[in-house]
């Protein structure tokens, strides 16, 4: 497993759940999806740095807990605004019952075209 670090165990996270994961100072979120497959983004929101792995996960969306941003955690894709810059990716995988992560980025962070507005936040001023 060389180049892989253990982020943690496969029972550690629900199906559809999330769970930080800090290592050499920066912060993680590992996801677990519905057909029990495993994802790792970049721990902080794009838009105002909180915790990720706080926020709703359903699906293959995780909404930021703060705005109700939401990401795709598959791809770290922002699909719902106020977040306009997608998270990076890692390499995930189950291994053993456990949860490896490679600590190298699989995508950069860059501008999502596909984040529209967030349905919860209505048709009043924008920040």
């Amino acid at each position: 497993m060389t180049g892989w670090i253990r982020a943690c165990g496969l029972d550690d996270i629900e199906q559809e759940g999330a769970r930080r994961f800090d290592h050499g100072g920066k912060t993680y979120a590992v996801f677990r999806s519905p057909d029990d497959q495993v994802f790792c983004t970049d721990g902080l929101c794009t838009h105002e740095a909180v915790h990720i792995a706080d926020g709703l996960v359903m699906d293959y969306e995780v909404e930021c807990p703060k705005h109700a941003g939401a990401f795709d955690y598959r791809t770290g894709a922002a699909k719902r605004l106020p977040p306009c810059i997608n998270l990076r990716t890692y390499p995930a995988k189950v291994e053993a019952g456990d949860i490896p992560q490679r600590l190298t980025p699989s995508s950069p962070p860059h501008p999502s075209p596909s984040a529209t507005p967030s349905p919860t936040r209505g048709e009043g001023k924008r920040r």
